[in-house]
């Protein structure tokens, strides 16, 4: 099994794709040893010291790391946990599915708005940064400002906010006249 690594816009977080399906739906982020209770894949890999999140794609994998540590001296761990895991046929998380958004925030009238926000951030959004081992969420819209999360690599990059605004805000409000406004969450 030959798995490739892509560094990603933050430094703290690189891409791991190990050539076969990882989720089958959805995505699912773990910040912490507890959080990953229902993923035997992200339970190993925080067994790697220094490993501080990891994020389940489609088709890839993406770890962050402490500061503290080294991608160099963490690779190989990482390299071996993904393998070991593949290779063993378990269930990447346990079948009651991946960690989406569950609580949408939005008036009944603005449906038409909503889904048309949510059908730019599939088609034109989400691939984009999922291409950065990330993901996007939809959390509302309240008069002209949509609610958005970044999980994965997205969440702690640098660049984040410059996406959310610049990129997403300009596009949304390219198609939405209703949209004034993105927001972190």
């Amino acid at each position: 099994m030959f798995i490739q690594t892509e560094a990603t816009p933050n430094p703290s977080t690189l891409k791991f794709l190990p050539g076969r399906a990882v989720l089958s739906d959805g995505t699912a982020d773990f910040r912490s040893l507890d959080e990953a209770e229902r993923s035997p894949l992200a339970q190993s890999l925080f067994a790697v010291d220094g490993v501080a999140g990891v994020f389940l794609g489609s088709d890839f994998v993406a770890v962050s790391k402490t500061d503290e540590q080294e991608w160099q001296h963490m690779k190989p761990a990482i390299l071996g946990s993904i393998m070991e895991h593949f290779m063993s046929g378990t269930e990447t998380v346990a079948s009651d599915g991946a960690n989406d958004a569950a609580g949408l925030n939005y008036d009944a009238e603005d449906e038409d708005t909503v889904q048309t926000i949510k059908e730019l951030l599939d088609t034109r959004v989400r691939p984009a940064v999922a291409q950065d081992g990330g993901d996007i969420t939809f959390h509302g819209f309240r008069e002209g400002v949509v609610f958005l999360s970044m999980r994965g690599a997205c969440a702690g990059c640098p660049s984040s906010t410059a996406t959310l605004q610049g990129g997403i805000e300009n596009l949304l409000r390219h198609f939405c006249p209703d949209v004034q406004e993105v927001r972190a969450v």
